[in-house]
């Protein structure tokens, strides 16, 4: 079954790689695991940001956004993608957990997450991070979550800053293929097409996940 995970996976990359075309979410017909519920978030944290669902139905397990590290093969610099969030309040981030699964089961299994500030509609200055997430679920999967610890980063309410999820350049991690799984809201997102940049755009399936914290 991963086998033919894995060939619909390649199919979506090498589509990216030869149309040169913004990416297009991949749907996975796999038949997923039964649903688990995520673990509990950290007492004494709080929801800074989320778009997630609740109990065993956080997410569509079924569709994602690729996120592709640079020696994944086919002569691609990669693709990284890259989620908006605004805090209500002034606040300090310390965790961020995201429907980020595994798709590849020839790559190695983690992938980095980071916290960014607003650059003009796109990631700008690293804030927080990078963080490596390894042993990632395999896709199509829910509800576990990839989840990134950070030394308590300050954010200022009204703000709109960026969670990133990217590879290494090189070595371990930078071979990694997976899917960023949505939900459906109508919202900005970016991404990192082949190392030109990120590229803001508007979607209509955001890429699922949360940022936690303490107010203040």
């Amino acid at each position: 079954m991963k086998k033919i995970l894995s060939l619909l996976c390649l199919l979506a990359f090498f589509h990216l790689t030869s149309s040169a075309q913004t990416p297009k979410l991949v749907h996975v017909t796999r038949k997923p695991s039964p649903h688990v519920p995520a673990d509990a978030p950290p007492a004494g944290l709080v929801a800074l940001w989320a778009n997630l669902g609740s109990g065993t139905d956080l997410f569509n397990d079924s569709s994602g956004w690729p996120i592709i590290g640079p020696n994944f093969g086919g002569g691609s610099s990669g693709q990284f993608f890259a989620v908006p969030f605004t805090p209500k309040s002034d606040s300090h981030a310390s965790q961020v957990r995201v429907a980020i699964e595994w798709g590849e089961q020839n790559a190695t299994n983690q992938i980095n997450l980071s916290i960014y500030a607003d650059s003009n509609g796109s990631p700008g200055t690293l804030l927080a991070g990078p963080f490596t997430v390894t042993n990632l679920p395999d896709s199509p999967s829910c509800c576990k979550l990839a989840t990134a610890n950070f030394t308590p980063v300050a954010l200022t309410g009204g703000t709109q800053y960026w969670v990133v999820a990217d590879t290494p350049a090189t070595g371990t991690g930078s071979d990694f293929y997976g899917l960023w799984d949505v939900v459906s809201q109508e919202v900005p997102e970016a991404y990192d097409q082949d190392n030109l940049g990120w590229v803001p755009r508007d979607a209509n399936q955001q890429a699922a996940g949360q940022v936690l914290g303490t107010i203040p």
